[in-house]
Order: structure tokens, then sequence, then C-alpha cells
């Protein structure tokens, strides 16, 4: 999940009609009339966004220079994968033959069946093998690989160094306990004029992301193993709301407005006014970009706790009716675009330097060994932004454990935002009967499966 709080609906819809048959479908059939590969693929940047459209425009004109016999039709789409329709979609016939999708909807399109079957091609993914391991694992199920991870981000804690300063403390000595948290945000709310120490998310699911996110970093889990049970009713879980509520209506370090979502805390940091929050790191590129905040006073820290963050991303997956032939195509297609070090739509670090867009975040970190160390090595030649801001969260990261949302992870948010905006709205909150009747829902939800 990113920004995203909307719980899918799974309907029907007929099948295609003749007129999106020629380009919205996955149609199964190999060879267009021209006697080409022909794919349709999804996630092309709307022409709102004008230069990341005009680098995908770019880069699937030379892959189809570079494979005179594939025909690549790209739909546009913001954002790429709407939670109101994508079941819709999929039930329908209307997905294109490779389409975008999160983590953690990628078990649920092989439950539902409306995946194809990669394991025998992807051994022609020339990058496969220098990917993650625990993100390609996201992509197989019961040992059969059904898509490719794309990018990958991991949760940490973003925060104001001018205000850090103003406010006596070490903007280079980022918090690493909640309790460290706390003070800290204790500091910066007493400088008055509307600063808040610390904001979090309380709805659209966006508060449920959260507290999952912290319960990580608590080393609580919100499911057991097995996927079975709810653990949030834990030691871990009572701990999160202690310190959000206490934070709030002890400390008075969260400010009074609450039921905030990303847009909102954003537009605090942006405007200075907000000294840490929890995000991954593209959000700094819009803080500074859409929210008028500035890169130099924008910084990184691991997730506080020192025991787990939240990880998520994208990735692609194949039309159930692709044929083999637009499955290696489409394998092609996604070397080319998004999976070749230092190169590519996400990777041509120079290209967009030259056009003004950040480089040198620490995410997305896609690949290891000397795929890794080459993506790295071209991002650093090419970084526009200060690194150092980022370090602390680099050198962090490799003492925690990453890990991936849970099953149901919507409907599961779902519950947990009225536990949040609970603890947040109301003094009195019953924090242990707040994580008891979330436990009964989760699952319910987890029965249903």
């Amino acid at each position: 999940m990113r920004s995203t709080g909307f719980r899918r609906t799974f309907a029907a819809l007929s099948a295609c009609s003749l007129a999106l048959a020629a380009s919205a479908c996955g149609s199964g059939e190999d060879d267009s009339a021209s006697g080409k590969t022909r794919i349709t693929v999804n996630c092309m940047p709307p022409k709102s966004a004008k230069v990341d459209r005009q680098f995908f425009e770019q880069d699937v004109a030379d892959f189809e220079r570079q494979n005179p016999d594939i025909d690549v039709v790209p739909h546009d789409a913001f954002p790429c994968q709407d939670p109101k329709t994508f079941d819709a979609k999929l039930a329908g016939g209307q997905m294109e033959d490779v389409f975008y999708t999160y983590f953690t909807d990628a078990r649920h399109v092989v439950d539902i069946n409306q995946a194809a079957d990669i394991t025998r091609y992807v051994k022609e993914l020339k990058s496969y093998s220098t990917i993650q391991q625990q993100l390609r694992d996201i992509y197989t199920v019961d040992g059969k690989v059904y898509g490719v991870p794309r990018t990958g981000y991991s949760m940490g804690l973003i925060y104001n160094k001018a205000l850090f300063e103003k406010a006596g403390l070490d903007p280079d000595k980022p918090p690493a306990t909640w309790d460290e948290v706390r003070t800290a945000a204790k500091r910066i709310a007493s400088l008055g004029g509307g600063t808040v120490g610390y904001a979090d998310y309380s709805a659209q699911n966006q508060g449920g992301w959260h507290f999952t996110a912290e319960l990580y970093s608590q080393g609580g889990d919100v499911v057991s193993p097995d996927g079975k049970k709810a653990t949030v009713d834990s030691p871990e879980g009572r701990a999160v709301l202690r310190t959000l509520h206490d934070m709030r209506w002890k400390d008075d370090s969260m400010g009074s407005k609450q039921l905030l979502v990303i847009n909102d805390v954003q537009q605090m940091m942006g405007s200075g006014k907000l000294g840490m929050y929890l995000a991954a790191p593209d959000n700094i590129p819009i803080l500074v970009k859409e929210k008028g905040g500035n890169y130099k006073d924008l910084a990184l820290a691991p997730m506080p706790g020192g025991k787990g963050t939240l990880i998520g991303g994208d990735g692609y997956m194949f039309n159930k009716k692709a044929g083999p032939e637009q499955i290696r195509a489409g394998l092609k297609w996604l070397d080319h675009m998004f999976l070749t070090p230092g190169d590519g739509f996400l990777g041509d670090y120079a290209r967009a330097k030259k056009n003004d867009a950040p480089v040198g975040l620490p995410e997305p970190r896609l690949f290891t060994g000397a795929a890794d160390a080459k993506d790295q090595e071209v991002k650093k030649a090419n970084a526009n932004v200060p690194v150092e801001n980022y370090q602390p969260f680099l050198d962090g990261n490799q003492n925690l454990d990453m890990k991936i949302e849970p099953p149901s992870a919507q409907q599961i948010y779902s519950v947990l935002d009225g536990v949040v905006s609970a603890v947040l709205t109301k003094e009195d909150a019953d924090i242990d009967q707040l994580l008891k009747d979330a436990s009964g829902k989760i699952d319910g939800i987890l029965d249903r499966g």
C-alpha cells in the first residue's frame, strides 16, 4: 500500500466488447495482423505527468526498435491500479496482457485464477536471479511463479532537520526508539505557532497501514505466521496505541486535528510545521515538488524501535489468456523498462538528473550482488539530492526485520483504522477493549479467506 485506502469489491463485468478487444483486453492471441507479437501493458504515466510520460514513450520506442517483432500497446493510468475497479477488470477480461499489481494483490490474483503461470518462461528474464529473493517470493505461490517485482520500499521516519535544530535537538542523531520520538515530538511542539511534533494517519485505511508498520517496529505482528489468527491484541499492540495516546493527550505533541490522511501530513511537513512522520523515501520528492519543502531540510531515519519495518512495492503479472509468445515478449519488455541496473524507465539516472528529477533517494533497492552495485554506482554518480540526509536510514535498515503487509491487508487496515482513530480522538479510549474487538474482527476476515 502507498496511500490508497479503498477496499476492493469483487464484481462481474460482461466480456470485452469488440471495440475493446483490440486495445484493452488480454486476448491471448500472440500475433497481430502485421505478424508481430502484440502485448498490451498498463501503468503508463498520464499525460499530466509530462516528463515521466516522455520517458516512458521513449523507452517503449527504443524497445520496439531493438525488438522489431514485438508491438507494445501501453495504456496510461493514474493510479496504476485502482482498487475500486481492479477485480472488475480481472473478472470481465479487460485486464492488459502485462498488468501492474501491488505486492498485497499477488496472492489474491492467483487465488481467483486470473494470472498466467510463467514459471517455465521466467528463466528467460535476464535480471530475474538478481532481484531480492524476498521480493521474488511475493509472486511465487506453491512453487509457481506468477509475476515479477518492479520496485520495493520500506518504511522509515521522515524528519525536519531545521525544526530539530530550532528545538535544540541534534539533526544528525534522529530518534532511535519510540521514547525518543516522544521526547523529540514534545520539544518540537513546544516551539508553538501551530508546529506539530509528530503526525500520523487515522483514516481511509491509512491508519491501519501505519499501525501495522508501528507494530512491526515494536517486534509484533498483525497475524500469526500461518495467517489464520490475529495477533494485534498483544503487549506490542498495546505499546503502539499507548504511545500514540500519550503523545496526543498527555504531551499535546500531535496537534488537535486528527483523522488525517497522507496528503494532510505531507502538507504539514512541506510547509515546515511538522517535525516527524512515518513514510517511505518516495515521499521526499513529493514534499519538495508539490508541498513546498526543501531537500536540505528533509532527512530520513530507520523505523524507531529497532525491531522491524514494513516493506511493500509493486510488480507485473500476466493475463491468464496471454499466449507463450506474449509472455516471452512481456518479460523482455520488463527487462528493458524496469529491470536493467542503471538504465530504463526507473534506472536511467543520468536522464532523470538532466530533467531535474530527484536522483539519490535510498530506495527502491531491488537488486542484489553485482547488479545492485552497478545500480548504486550509477545513482551515486548522478545524485542531485543531499544523500547524506538518508545515510541513517540506509545504515539502520541493515539491522531491521523486513516484513511484508499482512494477508487481506486492506480489510484488516479498515478494522485497525477504527482503533487508531479512536485513540487519537477519544482521551478515554479503552485500548484493551479496542484491541480485543479488532482481534475478533480480523479473525473473521481471515476465516473468510
